[in-house]
């Protein structure tokens, strides 16, 4: 049994298709089934049956599902724990949103190292889709997001929220606003449909962008409106040429800890969580 078996399994569990499954894997679709017929065969038993339905996981199918998953994360968690890190006990992974990193990451670095002063840590900011992904397949052990994606291998903290608020270079009244130079944020889909229903007016602005970095970029070379990250909004506001519109809603975005069900006592996660606990309860 080999680890790309496995990754080849479970890929093939979320498409229901082997030409899918070879397209996203970059592999021929024999070599898919190479690798699930090897698989079949360590184990003794099918892991699927075809049909022009689709491809579906047979009952022994679905009892080894959450068994290779697991297999992945311990494959990938074995990897990473033999990783150079100079003289650090322990290589960290993390994942945050990119929209939390500017104002929040820095902080949150200073008091791990307090914490945890024989890690290494690799932050990469992302998305929260991907960053559920790299938690379940073991790429990643740890991860601030706005959107928890429903797992049955994650664990998922609230920490509180963040707030976006409506800046304009042209007015302070939102009826005044032009659809025409607004800048859409869609930072997750609930920011969205709070969005959708507060101001359905200008959904169908020509620019949509979903971080405050970039939205402040286009604001400052374009102009417009646009919802930012309170912290940026206000750093903008202070140059004198954005105003808060003000019978505009603050748009709060709940923001969530995430790591695997597996590491959900251990003292590291414990720590990790704790760290960013703190950073909200002092907004």
């Amino acid at each position: 049994m080999h680890p790309e078996q496995i990754e080849t399994f479970l890929d093939l569990v979320e498409t229901h298709s082997f030409n899918r499954t070879a397209e996203r894997q970059g592999l021929t679709q024999s070599t898919v089934s190479g690798r699930i017929a090897a698989l079949e065969a360590a184990l003794g038993v099918r892991l699927f049956t075809r049909s022009r339905a689709g491809t579906e996981l047979t009952t022994e199918g679905l009892k080894f599902a959450p068994h290779a998953r697991l297999l992945r994360h311990t494959w990938a968690e074995a990897r990473h724990s033999v990783t150079p890190a100079g003289e650090a006990v322990i290589n960290i992974r993390l994942g945050i949103q990119s929209d939390l990193a500017p104002n929040h990451l820095a902080d949150w670095m200073v008091g791990f190292q307090t914490h945890l002063p024989d890690c290494a840590f690799y932050v990469e900011p992302d998305f929260s889709a991907q960053m559920c992904r790299d938690l379940a397949s073991g790429v990643s052990d740890f991860a601030v997001m706005f959107t928890p994606h429903p797992s049955p291998d994650l664990n998922f903290t609230t920490l509180g929220e963040c707030k976006y608020k409506l800046i304009s270079s042209e007015t302070d009244r939102r009826k005044e606003l032009n659809p025409k130079t607004y800048i859409r944020a869609n930072f997750a889909p609930a920011f969205d449909a709070t969005h959708r229903a507060a101001l359905p007016e200008l959904q169908g602005a020509p620019v949509a962008a979903g971080q405050s970095a970039t939205i402040a970029g286009l604001l400052g070379k374009m102009g417009g409106a646009a919802y930012l990250l309170d912290v940026v909004a206000d750093d903008l506001m202070a140059t004198g040429r954005f105003r808060a519109v003000k019978d505009a809603p603050i748009i709060s975005q709940p923001v969530h800890a995430a790591t695997h069900l597996r590491n959900r006592t251990s003292k590291l996660h414990r720590h990790l969580l704790r760290v960013v606990q703190q950073s909200f309860k002092s907004t």
